[in-house]
């Protein structure tokens, strides 16, 4: 059993943390002289024996496009069938099992199985298979078949797409203050990814994908009357089915993704001291990978023996000082020390083997990050909150070895109004650091003006406001906006500033008894300003990046028809994104350098006639339609640009339906 506790159970322990001194618990009641029979409750009766309901799906899909199976659950073109359910058992005893099921049979789809017995134990089983799709209309002029790429002028047809399926046991045993759990899972991951290799010139080609992943967590913990501690372990073990590729002519020209494990063990605890919790972690791990590496040229290992340790540790503390003010502290550490081999290997330059040696150098990270913060009621419904944070992380081997980030922060939370809740948040954050050098650990290619937006000093001002108000008992709406400005002030030569703006609108409507309607729209813009050097000196060119995202939705249900046997339903999404890029500068004059846009909509429409045939028996007739379209300025065909070879153009434009029928029959 897993003890987890977030904030506001960590609150509420605080807070009553003097009752608890007191033992004014329930269980210190003198009930001797109370008529318990008076005050049973009549409708808390747990049901022993079946519940539950089963529910058999057949339908017709026609996706037109493989990338429509993400949203209609399955790329099968035709007839379709599948089986839902949720069950459940209980007996006199305590025994019990529930099984639940979601859409077996189809490409996405989930079971899971658990039995056991009330506040012992409990076996789970678990199966779940999730695929997600691309593209069925990639193209290769490179022919995979067992390891061996074969180069051919005739272009093969394939699918970009992924299949996932995990299955897992788990079995935990809980004795009252002693608890133990242990869980293994298996996940199996096939299909086709885009990858590319050099075989002279740049080709992209179709990469199989086998590979497993086997996952091990164990752990048991022990509670106090005022104390909790758990010790847990987490391995991962990657084994990849597919071999080195080769070309008729060359061999080992793409190397597969290696071999790999990771373990980890975890020791956490939690005390209370009266008004005061307190909680820490620690946790070490250990990854490692030694594969055989592809011999060439150069190269004086025979395997990478990589190797990294980790390190990870926190401790936060959160005290009611007052009935009025709250205060809480944290510290966060976490060090990553790579300990693979280095060794002195052949540099290539652009034009020719250079001859000169470099060494491959493992870099260690290292994060340290503060927090404090307090929550203090001004009156009844008025609380403000406050806190700084700061993070600090050390990289060996980096442009930029030392960086630190300070952000200052403000709530206030108002809820005196009635029916009306605000939040309001505001941040001041700023990040630098130690000196930021180009030349030292990187390229030669890159300009010393040039700095990485995650390592460059940056001031970040951010702003959230959050309303909820039932202006009427049937109506409620949830409005959410959010600004934050990123200012790079001193980077002349890559991102100099972005702006991050939206808002998320949600209304609930109750309209009758047997009417609710919902309605959101939610808009995002991120603009974003990037300088750049086409003459390898100063700034000669700027790149204006505007993206824009929009969601929008409408539904609604009504019941009551026929007799209260039929229900209505219908649910309407829209979704839109834009990115567009606006160059200018000196560097540009004459040249026809542009960079493509991206444009993307989507609309979405479910409706469904749900008929109640008896109290136990309900057909239900729904219907899926989806038009999705987008279009890519990157996306190119196989052979268009001379000395690139792609997997052609990857856009997508289709309508997509499905109409299911399901039978459902309730147990009890």
């Amino acid at each position: 059993m897993m003890f987890k506790l977030n904030i506001i159970t960590v609150s509420l322990l605080a807070m009553s943390g003097s009752v608890m001194a007191a033992n004014f618990g329930v269980g210190q009641a003198n009930t001797e002289s109370v008529n318990m029979e008076k005050y049973q409750c009549k409708r808390c009766v747990s049901e022993t024996g079946y519940s539950g309901k089963v529910t058999l799906l057949t339908g017709y899909n026609s996706p037109d496009d493989l990338h429509a199976g993400n949203a209609l659950g399955t790329a099968e073109d035709g007839a379709i069938a599948a089986i839902s359910g949720d069950l459940r058992y209980l007996n006199s005893t305590g025994y019990k099992a529930s099984m639940q099921a979601h859409q077996l049979g189809l490409d996405n789809g989930f079971a899971n199985l658990k039995v056991g017995k009330s506040g012992l134990y409990e076996l789970e089983l678990d199966y779940q298979a999730i695929k997600t799709y691309e593209s069925g209309d990639a193209r290769s002029q490179l022919w995979q078949n067992d390891g061996m790429l074969t180069p051919s002028v005739y272009p093969n047809q394939f699918d970009l797409a992924l299949q996932r399926e995990k299955s897992a046991i788990g079995l935990s045993y809980d004795e009252g203050r002693y608890n133990t759990f242990v869980r293994y899972s298996q996940e199996e991951k096939t299909g086709t990814q885009s990858a590319s290799l050099v075989a002279p010139l740049p080709t992209n080609f179709g990469l199989p994908v086998d590979s497993t992943t086997k996952q091990l967590d164990a752990g048991a913990s022990l509670a106090g009357d005022n104390w909790l501690t758990e010790l847990s372990y987490f391995g991962s073990y990657y084994s990849n089915n597919i071999q080195d590729l080769s070309l008729p002519y060359l061999s080992d020209v793409y190397s597969a993704a290696p071999d790999n494990q990771a373990h980890q063990v975890s020791l956490s605890g939690q005390y209370q001291l009266d008004r005061t919790v307190m909680s820490g972690r620690l946790v070490t791990g250990r990854m490692t990978q030694d594969d055989s590496l592809i011999q060439m040229s150069g190269n004086p290992l025979q395997s990478w023996d990589g190797e990294i340790e980790t390190l990870d540790g926190r401790f936060a503390v959160t005290s009611m000082l007052s009935n009025r003010l709250r205060v809480g502290a944290s510290v966060d550490h976490s060090k990553r020390d790579n300990k693979s081999s280095s060794w002195e290997f052949t540099q290539y330059s652009y034009n020719a083997l250079s001859g000169a040696f470099k060494q491959n150098v493992p870099q260690d990270i290292e994060r340290n990050t503060y927090k404090v913060n307090a929550s203090y009621r001004l009156a009844s419904g008025y609380r403000v909150q406050a806190g700084f944070d700061r993070k600090e992380v050390d990289r060996s081997y980096s442009e930029r070895e030392q960086t630190d980030e300070n952000n200052l922060w403000a709530k206030l939370n108002v809820t005196a109004f009635d029916k009306l809740n605000i939040n309001v948040k505001a941040s001041h954050g700023v990040r630098g650091g130690s000196e930021y050098q180009v030349n030292e650990l990187t390229s030669s290619e890159d300009n010393i003006l040039m700095r990485k937006y995650y390592l460059a000093d940056r001031t970040r001002n951010a702003l959230e406001l959050k309303f909820n108000h039932s202006p009427l008992s049937w109506v409620s709406i949830d409005l959410t906006g959010r600004y934050a400005l990123d200012d790079y002030d001193a980077t002349i030569i890559g991102l100099t500033e972005s702006k991050d703006y939206g808002y998320d609108l949600n209304i609930s409507l109750q309209l009758s008894k047997n009417l609710i309607a919902y309605g959101f729209a939610g808009q995002q813009w991120i603009d974003s300003i990037q300088a750049g050097s086409q003459s390898f000196s100063s700034p000669d060119w700027q790149a204006d990046i505007q993206d824009e995202f929009i969601n929008l939705g409408t539904g609604f249900s009504y019941s009551g028809l026929m007799e209260d046997k039929l229900t209505l339903g219908g649910d309407y999404l829209f979704s839109n994104s834009i990115s567009d890029t606006y160059l200018e500068g000196s560097a540009l004059v004459g040249s026809d350098l542009q960079y493509g846009d991206y444009f993307s909509y989507n609309h979405s429409v479910r409706m469904y006639a749900d008929y109640a045939l008896s109290p136990k028996m309900a057909l239900k007739l729904s219907y899926q339609y989806e038009r999705y379209y987008d279009t890519d300025g990157a996306q190119v065909g196989i052979n268009t640009v001379p000395g690139l070879t792609t997997l052609g153009e990857l856009n997508h434009d289709y309508n997509a339906h499905q109409v299911m029928l399901s039978f459902s029959y309730l147990l009890r």
